[in-house]
């Protein structure tokens, strides 16, 4: 008797099966993964009901003060106040549990939504079983990812823009543009939002490919999302445009600076003052100062002995060209992560 056998070849099982449309692949993905997709939304609902519920009184605070007129009467003074009081809440800062949550979103999202897509069929064995199934190696994870990737940021996308009208009372992008450990509220607008929450997703992915074992993987994504996002925070992020220069002694709050440096007959002296020369120049306060003047005045102190303190920052009209600049790069990055996943798909051996 002649058994009949199969090649082995990744690629063979690809061209001998007849592909299922595309179609019936969406409804299987569906099927497999509705209740993470599920869970997903049922959060992101959660934390979007709670924005509503904490950001309505700000903006009925701030809509009350913005028409009110003349400020300087008592009446317009006293919402003022209300609004103050209620936009300096601690909740939702970067470093307040608010703003805490949400910024670490995206690596639980990826960690518990992504790292489980490929890592639970190799664990448990099942991807043998899907692949005689007319599917195909590539065209099967290609269904997975790319269908869930694309709910997974429409959702997110749609909670991004709940939080850019949660923050709009305070006076424009500048209140989201500085750093934090975290990788600060900047990450949380609705261009870098999806597009962090893509990259977790797709580094979970990969990494539940490379491992095969669903707590691994989980664990592996959530210290190499929280990697990322803290170098890019804290290193790449400000090098996306080349920082403006300014002598100002005293620039705008609005600015993010990057650095200040002193200079003396142009040639660097020291990135802060001494307090040896503080001591020496500065001891009389500046005229209508406090005897122990803040730090920005030392720039007036210093001024007639020949030093300028020299600042680097970044304007806050750049806070949209850095979101589509990250936005770009973290894409890219989760479409290089995707197609990494797959040619593994391909070379995995049944």
């Amino acid at each position: 008797m002649t058994a009949l056998t199969r090649s082995g070849h990744p690629d063979g099982d690809d061209t001998q099966l007849r592909p299922v449309p595309w179609r019936r692949m969406a409804g299987v993905t569906w099927r497999q993964h509705r209740y993470p997709l599920a869970g997903v939304a049922v959060l992101l609902g959660g934390l979007a009901v709670w924005l509503w519920i904490i950001g309505r009184p700000l903006h009925r605070a701030w809509t009350a003060a913005a028409a009110c007129h003349p400020a300087a009467a008592s009446a317009c003074q006293a919402l003022i106040g209300s609004f103050n009081a209620a936009a300096t809440s601690n909740v939702m800062s970067d470093k307040g549990p608010g703003g805490v949550l949400l910024q670490v979103l995206p690596a639980l999202i990826g960690a518990f939504a992504g790292a489980p897509v490929l890592a639970r069929e190799m664990e448990a064995g099942t991807f043998r079983y899907a692949w005689t199934q007319g599917f195909g190696r590539w065209r099967w994870a290609l269904a997975k990812l790319v269908l869930l990737a694309v709910a997974l940021a429409a959702l997110t996308a749609a909670f991004g823009v709940l939080v850019s009208w949660y923050f709009q009372p305070y006076g424009g992008p500048q209140d989201l543009y500085r750093n934090s450990s975290f990788g600060d509220l900047f990450s949380l607008r609705e261009v870098t939002f999806p597009a962090w929450t893509l990259a977790a997703f797709t580094i979970g992915v990969l990494a539940g490919m490379l491992i095969r074992r669903v707590v691994p993987a989980i664990a592996a994504t959530l210290t190499a999302s929280a990697g990322l996002a803290v170098a890019t925070a804290g290193l790449l992020r400000e090098h996306y445009l080349t920082p403006l220069v300014t002598s100002n002694p005293a620039p705008p709050s609005t600015l993010w600076i990057i650095s200040q440096w002193w200079t003396r007959d142009g040639r660097f002296v020291f990135g802060s003052p001494p307090f040896s020369l503080i001591n020496q120049f500065c001891s009389a306060p500046p005229p209508g100062r406090s005897k122990n003047p803040p730090f920005g005045t030392f720039a007036q102190c210093l001024a007639p002995h020949g030093y300028t303190q020299w600042t680097s920052y970044q304007p806050p009209s750049r806070f949209w060209p850095f979101q589509w600049i990250e936005g770009g790069w973290l894409l890219a990055l989760s479409v290089l992560l995707i197609a990494a996943a797959i040619w593994l798909v391909r070379r995995r051996a049944a």
